[in-house]
């Protein structure tokens, strides 16, 4: 059985990925990927196109509906792995979810890779907003739909993420240091996303997780991996961090058009402090065993140090 999988936003970090994997997948399916750019002379895109005889390219402008259509023909689900704000999230994925209707593809996974935005207040988080806004319209699309949901990607932990900080030996929690956080990594999201999109059977929404940890259990792990003692410190609640993001947003209004502002990754650890956006039906076993990397993986690989320490 062939199955033919167009990744938009292939030549992304997460897209990259997603590629890799339909490559390395070695199940009962014959994958062939093509990869929507709007450049197909671009470095990256060539680099795709060289991975594998399984590899073609397409090249179409978003707002290009007929192009869009051609790109698309023939194709048995869309994974978009497109990152931006609202010119993206919802603009030029809305141009593609229409050509693929048009065009006649079963199947569509929306780029939503993120925390539950489902139930996240209005005004507390922008990217969750655009992704509940762009679910809305895939709802109402005569497609069949599924999101994949996994917390947060694991490197914002050693990244630019304001909750571990290193050098005091510190991991800062808003509200309380026992709220349980999900976390997963970039590749095990690829690896679910194309289990999602070879699935033809997937639900709406499929829930993973990597790890789940609280700030309290992540200051034991650092403490374990290093043999130093990091404590857990209160930085205010939910609510606090939720005014302080949107102050910086509103001194920052050059940043509206990034996609990970500063006030933005606040606004993250707010959703996920609050509780708002924990998820609730977690199914790591859906697509049978992986060896998913943990949290104490990922700092462990940051420090330097063996993760069984």
């Amino acid at each position: 059985m062939t199955t033919t999988v167009l990744v938009a936003g292939a030549t992304g970090d997460l897209g990259t990925r997603i590629v890799r994997a339909l490559l390395d997948h070695d199940h009962d399916h014959d994958v062939r990927v093509r990869a929507l750019s709007r450049s197909g002379s671009s470095p990256a895109a060539e680099r795709l196109g060289a991975l594998s005889d399984r590899v073609s390219l397409a090249t179409a402008a978003y707002d290009d509906h007929r192009a869009l259509v051609t790109a698309l023909a023939g194709v048995d689900v869309v994974v978009s792995a497109l990152s931006g704000t609202r010119s993206v999230i919802v603009d030029a994925q809305t141009a593609l979810l229409r050509a693929a209707v048009d065009a006649g593809v079963p199947r569509f996974v929306p780029s939503d890779y993120s925390a539950d935005y489902r139930a996240v207040t209005p005004g507390t988080n922008r990217n969750f907003e655009l992704r509940r806004e762009f679910a809305a319209t895939v709802d109402a699309a005569a497609i069949r739909a599924t999101s994949v949901l996994n917390g947060a990607f694991t490197d914002m932990l050693t990244g630019q993420a304001p909750m571990i900080l290193f050098d005091r030996r510190t991991v800062l929690y808003w509200s309380s240091p026992d709220q349980v956080l999900d976390f997963t990594t970039k590749d095990d999201t690829a690896w679910v996303t194309v289990r999602v999109a070879l699935d033809p059977d997937a639900p709406r929404v499929v829930e993973v997780a990597g790890d789940r940890v609280t700030a309290r259990s992540v200051a034991d792990t650092l403490s374990r991996l290093t043999g130093t003692r990091f404590r857990t410190q209160w930085a205010g609640t939910a609510g606090t961090l939720s005014a302080m993001a949107r102050v910086g947003r509103r001194l920052s209004k050059a940043d509206d058009a990034e996609p990970f502002p500063a006030w933005q990754g606040m606004q993250y650890f707010v959703s996920m402090f609050s509780g708002e956006a924990e998820l609730h039906h977690v199914a790591n076993d859906r697509y049978g065993p992986h060896d998913w990397t943990t949290v104490r993986d990922v700092l462990a690989a940051h420090l330097g140090t063996p993760a069984h320490a």
